[in-house]
């Protein structure tokens, strides 16, 4: 990987998935330990975290970013490094926003900030992902581009989930939401030291020659449906199973994502340790995790893969439950931390790689778009139901131990996936390679 990282794809693809990393718990788990040290209530945390809804819905207006430039940016950096910059800048002002606003400047307005930012950000994905999928040459390329983009969005979930709790107990919330909003300076260099892919030029120029304008009826049929048919036409009845079964791999993680937080503080546990632990345990678990997610690919193929990730993530939920009987042990919260960062680096390599592998030039953003929406969209409207889920449970029984029963649900959430995870592995298994997939070792 530090040879790859020598090749300017690479480099700059590391940045894009730092940038793209950086908003994701801000308007998530994060922001939920500011809002409770505020004293919000656990259903208001659970509520507010469907902001995240915006990522879940982007394949809406993944065809026109397909098909359109970017107001102003488009002309003068290209299709897709104009949306770059634009979604960046957009986040920026978000964070900023939610820095001004906290929890004193009332709810309606920090929900506000958090959902422009969540919004720019899923934009900013759908162009992140397009530009990795067409700027790759080979198989090869894409699996490099594919382990930087983990690895900088890993670095980032560590800024905003662990360092910031740090800096947070230094000079407070709001000083650390400026400088994270300071910190997409990173994906705006990335941006503007980036080439414009030639497939995206290509794909451009032969819609433009062979398809009617995206403003007449024919075009906008073509820019919105066109994606998905070719999705379905080039996989055919696994279409269907395919969607099924990454609606729900990641659903387990998702559900218990919004009480993390909220969870530490009932625990007892301060920020500077929960930041502590983070930034060294749980890193070094997601760097192995995301590699051995990598290796597992390559050498077990992507179904395989998928189905030891199926286990692994939602069974290290169960983690949390014991974490929340044993109490504020911090060497139990370093085996917590450090079994769900390995778990979640290797389901999410395995996810993303298979995910980008089913893709088809000239809708390369709308189709990612569709897969990491329908990864996303069921557990982030589930999860606004986790705070309430919690307080329902703390009516029989004590706080940690209402928590560890609903870790321990959220973990038994992840069986339909796996499931459906060994369908699709026999299924993919008896028929040839298709267009647009990236056939494993048994293949």
């Amino acid at each position: 990987m530090l040879r790859a990282l020598r090749r300017p794809r690479v480099a700059v693809m590391l940045l894009l998935g730092f940038s793209s990393g950086l908003p994701f718990m801000l308007t998530g788990n994060t922001l939920g330990f500011w809002l409770r040290e505020g004293g919000i209530e656990l259903t208001a945390i659970g509520f507010l975290s469907w902001v995240g809804l915006a990522y879940s819905f982007k394949f809406l207006w993944a065809p026109l970013i397909d098909r359109l430039d970017a107001p102003l940016l488009g002309r003068l950096l290209g299709r897709r490094r104009g949306w770059m910059l634009t979604a960046q800048i957009l986040v920026a002002v978000g964070l900023a926003g939610i820095a001004a606003t906290g929890p004193g400047g009332g709810l309606a307005a920090l929900a506000g900030f958090a959902l422009l930012a969540a919004f720019a950000s899923a934009t900013q994905d759908v162009v992140v992902d397009a530009w990795r999928i067409e700027t790759a040459d080979d198989k090869e390329e894409l699996g490099l581009l594919t382990a930087a983009y983990q690895l900088g969005y890993r670095a980032a979930l560590l800024l905003t989930d662990a360092l910031i709790l740090i800096l947070a107990g230094q000079i407070g919330w709001p000083g650390s939401y400026l400088a994270m909003g300071l910190a997409m300076a990173v994906g705006i260099g990335a941006t503007l030291a980036a080439t414009e892919p030639a497939r995206a030029g290509g794909a451009a120029t032969a819609t433009a020659a062979g398809t009617p304008p995206l403003w007449s009826p024919r075009g906008l049929i073509d820019a919105v449906v066109g994606p998905f048919v070719a999705f379905f036409r080039t996989h055919g009845e696994l279409a269907l199973l395919m969607l099924a079964a990454i609606s729900l791999y990641r659903l387990a993680d998702f559900v218990m994502g919004p009480m993390a937080n909220p969870f530490y503080v009932d625990l007892g546990l301060s920020k500077e340790v929960v930041g502590s632990v983070r930034a060294t345990i749980g890193l070094w678990a997601s760097v192995v995790g995301v590699a051995v997610g990598g290796i597992s690919a390559v050498k077990l193929g992507f179904g395989r893969t998928l189905l030891i990730g199926a286990v692994a993530g939602p069974g290290s939920n169960l983690a949390f439950s014991v974490l929340a009987l044993t109490g504020p042990d911090p060497t139990a919260f370093a085996v917590a931390m450090a079994v769900d960062n390995l778990a979640t680096g290797f389901a999410g390599t395995a996810l993303v790689a298979y995910m980008s592998s089913l893709t088809s030039v000239g809708y390369t953003a709308t189709q990612y778009a569709l897969l990491s929406s329908f990864y996303a969209l069921l557990g982030k409207f589930l999860k606004g139901f986790s705070g309430g889920a919690v307080e329902m449970l703390k009516t029989g029984h004590d706080t940690l131990t209402a928590y560890a029963l609903f870790f321990a649900g959220t973990a038994a959430i992840g069986i339909p996936a796996l499931l459906l995870c060994i369908r699709l592995d026999r299924s993919t298994r008896r028929r040839l390679p298709a267009a647009g997939t990236l056939p494993g070792p048994a293949d």
